[in-house]
């Protein structure tokens, strides 16, 4: 009689053996996934396959390094993300043209009913950089458009500091940047509506991955203060 395969054994499919090793790299991941949240003793999905009910919006960056369920240790379900180039959220323009941010916004708060949406903004956006300095390569279709958004935090950050070094500069506008998108995010109708009525809350935070603390936006002062403190030298790894 064959001998049973171990439950922790990783079966990969022949054609993946000839896969990129990156690509192989993912597959276990994922495997390592199913063993998580499909295993018999919790699956995690059995309560989720009748609809979602996340906890929050979060608007965050397409960057790789700032995965808002990654950094805030989120389960399946927890977060609906929209992700994007420097997290923007566009102003409100309904029109037949397609947008892709509106409809996720859309969805989330007149279909989910989410209580909170999260504007996730963090240091070291490239985004924000090619906005500052025109380092567009001339040949990007999308890229400069799409920064135009928030063009007004350029302006900003120019008549604020203007002898900043550029550091302070971006660091600056980044800050801006989530600012303007919050304000973008009430001339929707019904985001406006929903505030007015306390049914959803509008957040601002930003991650430092310089240090890894995490800002929030003060409503009263309009200033980013600390939410969580930057991890202590000693227990970084």
């Amino acid at each position: 009689m064959p001998l049973k395969r171990p439950r922790h054994h990783v079966h990969y499919h022949p054609r993946l053996r000839r896969q990129a090793p990156a690509l192989v790299r993912l597959a276990a991941g994922f495997r390592r996934f199913q063993r998580r949240w499909f295993c018999e003793d919790h699956n995690l999905y059995a309560d989720l396959r009748e609809g979602q009910n996340p906890l929050a919006l979060v608007i965050a960056c397409s960057d790789s390094r700032v995965d808002p369920v990654l950094l805030t240790d989120s389960r399946p379900g927890d977060l609906f993300v929209i992700r994007n180039v420097a997290n923007l959220v566009p102003p409100y323009a309904p029109d037949l043209t397609c947008h892709g941010v509106s409809a996720a916004l859309e969805y989330a708060v007149r279909h989910l009913h989410v209580c909170d949406i999260i504007v996730m903004g963090h240091a070291g956006c490239g985004g924000i950089r090619s906005l500052l300095e025109d380092d567009s390569t001339g040949e990007d279709e999308f890229l400069g458009v799409w920064m135009q958004v928030i063009a007004r935090a350029r302006k900003i950050v120019d008549r604020l500091l203007p002898d900043a070094d550029p550091a302070e500069r971006r660091r600056a506008c980044e800050m801006w940047g989530i600012r303007i998108s919050l304000e973008n995010l009430l001339t929707f109708p019904w985001i406006r509506t929903a505030a007015d009525r306390g049914d959803l809350t509008l957040h601002g935070w930003y991650f430092d991955l310089d240090n890894g603390g995490l800002l929030q936006l003060d409503d009263q002062t309009g200033e980013f203060l600390p939410l969580i403190r930057p991890c202590p030298a000693g227990e970084r790894a």
